[in-house]
């Protein structure tokens, strides 16, 4: 027998979470299940993350990423202290280390500027004042970004929906879709649900749950980008105040080694960022041959790998060599020496790339008269998740004509 429902939400990440979350607050009355195929909540992505309360600096000007960060990093810190959730407005610092990085930090700050965040150009005495132990000749001190446990945020959103009578369903896979006239039929190896309307926040997955639903003409697929990180020994945590983050590489969409002060107490540094051979290879011994012939195959990677050979290069160097990766942290804290880090778990980005070989740098929502579908949610989207899950929610009763 068929489970009968309005709504199936396919994962239970942090934005799967707020989607159902934010759709059960405006129509309680609705039929909503969210599945995973994990045996826990946040998994992935969510599970991670660096906990950074972004601000808005980065993101272009009237993208869906500026306007989301700054509402939801507000938004989320309220929601946080409602709730009794660790988290800390604690600021960062965004360093320039040599002459040629003064005219993007300008860039940056002006960017910032038009996204409405109180971003400070600061000299280098300002910056020994934050961070005594960094390098930067001048900086960008960003005094609302905040850290935050994005675990227990999910965590919350599931404990509420069960609350209202909304199951959370894990350890159950969506092995196919159909679509029909009326709705869609997911298939599980326990169960079948009928819906009106799927929503997929699949992450790692989006791309693969899309292709099974009809009438989506998307060319667009999910590249997985494994980020590697140490953690800096406890007796070298006084050299890290809060967060200093390098100059990005604005041809790149990753923001380069940096040192984030965690919730607990535990500096995290890094990532890099080089390509996962597994939607889900956390270590480079993680494989999949499947995943192995889609890179092989993906014209727009080979495209991508033509244009940023020389980063790219560097990030798998770090990746290999950790000597390369101190180097790298040294030129925001000097005093970083090999011996004061040690490896701590990886996380992989789920990040959208066009046919061409372009990586999107916004977030992407798609969606068809049955289904909604988020295909790029990288950072901020944790930052933006109740932002995200108010859009999603939206749209999904638009769909369903509630």
């Amino acid at each position: 027998m068929a489970t009968e429902v309005d709504l199936v939400v396919v994962g239970a990440g942090i934005i799967g979470l707020a989607s159902a979350w934010q759709f059960n607050a405006a129509h309680p009355d609705a039929r909503i299940v969210v599945l995973d195929k994990e045996p826990a909540l946040a998994r992935h992505q969510t599970g991670h993350n660096s906990g950074v309360l972004h601000a808005g600096v980065y993101y272009r000007p009237g993208s869906m990423k500026a306007r989301m960060a700054v509402a939801g990093r507000a938004e989320m810190v309220d929601f946080c202290r409602s709730r009794g959730i660790a988290h800390e407005v604690c600021g960062k610092v965004i360093i320039a280390t040599r002459p040629d990085e003064l005219g993007r930090l300008h860039d940056l700050h002006g960017r910032a500027e038009a996204n409405g965040v109180d971003a400070r150009l600061v000299d280098a005495k300002r910056l020994q004042e934050l961070e005594p132990h960094c390098a930067g000749i001048a900086g960008i001190h960003v005094p609302s970004t905040g850290i935050a446990d994005f675990g227990a945020v999910a965590r919350t959103f599931a404990a509420d929906l069960a609350d209202k009578g909304v199951p959370v369903v894990l350890a159950t896979p969506v092995t196919a879709i159909q679509d029909r006239p009326d709705g869609v039929v997911l298939s599980t190896p326990s169960q079948e649900y009928r819906a009106h309307l799927v929503v997929n926040c699949a992450g790692l997955q989006a791309d693969r749950v899309a292709a099974q639903v009809g009438g989506l003409a998307v060319d667009t697929r999910i590249v997985p980008f494994r980020g590697e990180y140490y953690e800096l020994g406890p007796q070298r945590s006084h050299l890290v105040r809060n967060l200093i983050y390098p100059v990005p590489d604005p041809s790149f969409p990753f923001l380069g080694v940096h040192l984030t002060r965690m919730i607990g107490g535990h500096i995290h540094v890094g990532p890099n960022a080089v390509l996962a051979l597994a939607r889900e290879g956390y270590r480079w011994r993680d494989v999949s041959w499947e995943q192995v012939r889609e890179h092989a195959t993906n014209r727009g990677l080979w495209a991508l790998g033509r244009r940023y050979w020389r980063t790219g290069a560097g990030e798998v160097w770090r990746s290999l060599s950790k000597r390369a990766f101190v180097k790298a942290v040294q030129r925001l804290v000097p005093d970083v020496q090999a011996a004061d880090l040690v490896p701590s778990p990886a996380g992989v980005r789920a990040q959208a790339m066009r046919g061409t070989g372009e990586l999107l740098d916004d977030f992407a929502i798609e969606h068809t008269p049955h289904s909604v579908h988020i295909l790029n949610a990288p950072s901020p989207a944790a930052t933006a998740s109740l932002q995200i899950g108010a859009v999603v929610a939206a749209t999904a009763a638009e769909r369903l004509g509630a």
